[in-house]
């Protein structure tokens, strides 16, 4: 589907470079891509945690990926604060 702020021209040229890509090219993008929005939702909690370690970014990190419940389950109750709003999933 097309987002309304995208030409159909540029969608059309959108759409054959992607039927041109193989497989493997697709794969990479996707984690290309995926790994962007990581290293973002890390640097916004390293701004809004700014006295935070590695450690606790990379728990505060899982929490946003996982969702509460899932991060309890595997990490317990080793984040104690209150979660921003932000976080919750």
């Amino acid at each position: 589907m097309r987002p309304a702020d995208t030409s159909p021209e540029a969608w059309r040229i959108f759409l054959e470079g992607l039927r041109k890509m193989s497989p493997t090219q697709k794969m990479q993008r996707a984690l290309e891509l995926s790994e962007t929005v990581r290293s973002a939702a890390e640097a916004g909690l390293r701004q809004q945690y700014p006295q935070a370690g590695d450690r606790e970014i990379l728990l505060r990190l899982a929490r946003l990926l996982l969702g509460e419940e899932l991060f309890r389950k595997a990490y317990g109750d080793v984040l104690t604060d209150e979660i921003p709003a932000g976080e919750r999933a």
